[in-house]
């Protein structure tokens, strides 16, 4: 695979890819209605399963039929009713991948002059839909959340224009980058704040090669938090340093904006990821939160080859890879078994409570 080809897919796979794992998942969950989103006799909304409100919990266990209801002596209330976690797990379920607005990581478009990689960056505001009917107020490079894939190759020469449309100052770090100094993106460092309506413009050579990240370095906490992060992927001048794989994917863990989210989407408006039988999949990992967020991809395993962009002396094998803020792990996933593995953050408050799987969930989808 030539490792400058474009990750995202076109409209018209990304819609083939929904309807493929609707079509799974429906089956999976035993929804009658084949092609329908809503689980009956639910209070699901037109927005989709996120949208609707869960009963309250209630301890102990799930009560499979009504009960009698007992008659109340003067002044007293009846208790409330026990919440049916089947049913409402299977609607979040059933609902995903629920569609929302917006997406991220589109490809970056470049030019090269007089052998110079130009990009234009825009930091701007835009209201973001992390899962259907729940919006945010984000802040974002070129209109998305996570930002757009920028792809150079090592060696080459990189220009960033970034442009400031946001009411606040703000600078542009090359996380995982040796950059000169002046080009690091630290104001008050390194560089003086780009002010609102300002342009300043990033220059330096590619190095080193792998999977490296750019971000907000002022008011970072807010401004990364909100939204302005993007991956920055450096392909290597030799194409042997990096192993040999059929599709690549990015995987981006964030713990701020609209609450925990991959790819800046949270459950059941994740996007899942698939493959053919047989398949080696790259998957990027990073994590641009505040906290560890575990990797688990059931059924399969995570062949890891590489730690913030640097090839491992000893690659090795597991099933949940944990990734600190800030990191950047590669790994190869073997498509060796068919069905619908579930993908998620390992700490289960981020992915599942009694209301059903949230946040940090998406599938890995097998097709023999």
């Amino acid at each position: 695979m030539d490792p400058t080809k474009p990750a995202v897919a076109d409209k018209e796979d990304d819609d083939r890819t929904g309807r493929i794992a609707r079509r799974v998942l429906l089956a999976n969950v035993g929804v009658a209605a084949a092609g329908s989103l809503v689980v009956a006799g639910l209070a699901l909304t037109g927005r989709g399963a996120a949208a609707y409100q869960a009963p309250p919990a209630t301890p102990g266990h799930v009560h499979s039929g009504a009960s009698p209801t007992p008659s109340l002596a003067p002044g007293k209330t009846a208790a409330p009713a026990a919440t049916d976690h089947d049913a409402v797990h299977k609607a979040v379920t059933a609902a995903f991948p629920a569609k929302t607005q917006g997406q991220g990581l589109q490809e970056l478009p470049s030019r090269v002059v007089d052998g110079v990689r130009e990009f234009d960056l825009t930091c701007g505001n835009v209201r973001w839909e992390v899962t259907p009917g729940q919006f945010v107020d984000a802040e974002a490079y070129n209109g998305q959340v996570p930002g757009p894939i920028m792809r150079v190759t090592e060696g080459e020469r990189v220009r960033v224009r970034v442009m400031n449309q946001l009411a606040d100052s703000t600078a542009v770090h090359w996380h995982g980058q040796r950059v000169p100094n002046s080009m690091d993106g630290v104001p008050f460092i390194t560089q003086p704040p780009i002010k609102p309506g300002e342009t300043f413009t990033y220059e330096f050579t590619a190095s080193p090669f792998g999977s490296h990240m750019y971000h907000s370095h002022h008011n970072a906490t807010e401004q990364v938090g909100r939204g302005m992060l993007g991956p920055l992927l450096v392909a290597p001048r030799d194409s042997r340093m990096d192993p040999k794989y059929d599709k690549e994917e990015l995987f981006i863990f964030n713990d701020s904006l609209g609450g925990l989210t991959i790819n800046g989407k949270g459950f059941p408006a994740t996007f899942p990821y698939t493959a053919k039988l047989g398949q080696r999949i790259r998957f990027r990992f990073m994590n641009e939160g505040t906290q560890i967020h575990p990797a688990h991809l059931h059924g399969l395993t995570f062949e890891v080859f590489a730690r913030d962009g640097y090839p491992l002396p000893a690659p090795f094998r597991c099933d949940t890879l944990n990734v600190a803020p800030g990191e950047r792990w590669d790994a190869i996933v073997v498509a060796d078994a068919p069905g619908v593995w579930a993908f998620h953050c390992h700490i289960l408050s981020h992915a599942e409570g009694n209301a059903g799987m949230f946040g940090m969930v998406t599938a890995l989808i097998v097709s023999s």
